[in-house]
């Protein structure tokens, strides 16, 4: 799905469900990484498929191994920006590396039943997953979890919000 955020329906959900247990900022990032390289190959006019090496779980387990190292020195930075969400985390290079995988693994999931050129299971040559399901369903099931995601998220926040003020009220 080059240069569209459906990738962020699933990883929105993801985030706030596993929000305790991932790196959100990193699980946001990881689902939408692997479309560099088909921007690469349209911006530098490759004479590669769209969606080569790094749509496999082989190339996205490279970039996950690659993005925890990468983003591990600046947790602090990210946590501080998602904390202007209401989502206050710690995150450590387990949680890191957990959403760095989740999110390149969906991606690849999910772009499997839409593109021919794929071959996720590399060294395995072939799409097997292609046509399996309709472009519309992985469309609107993107778009389903990330509605269900803001939902939970938009809850999550205002609960937060409300116990935080609770628990800052002093009774006498």
């Amino acid at each position: 799905m080059p240069f569209t955020p459906y990738h962020f329906g699933p990883a929105l959900l993801i985030g706030v469900l596993l929000f305790p247990f991932i790196d959100f900022s990193t699980m946001m990032i990881a689902s939408v990484i692997l479309d560099f390289e088909p921007l690469s190959v349209i911006i530098f006019d490759l004479q590669l498929p769209l969606h080569a090496f790094f749509h496999t779980y082989v190339g996205a387990t490279i970039v996950a191994i690659i993005l925890s190292i990468g983003i591990y020195p600046f947790r602090k930075y990210l946590n501080r920006f998602v904390s202007l969400f209401g989502l206050k985390q710690e995150s450590s290079f387990q949680h890191i590396m957990a959403a760095s995988f989740i999110g390149t693994f969906s991606h690849v999931f999910l772009d499997s039943f839409l593109y021919v050129e794929m071959n996720p299971l590399f060294p395995i040559l072939g799409n097997q997953f292609f046509g399996l399901l309709s472009s519309g369903l992985v469309y609107g099931f993107c778009f389903s979890m990330g509605f269900i995601g803001l939902f939970i998220y938009l809850f999550r926040v205002l609960l937060g919000f409300r116990v935080a003020k609770i628990e800052g009220d002093t009774f006498d």
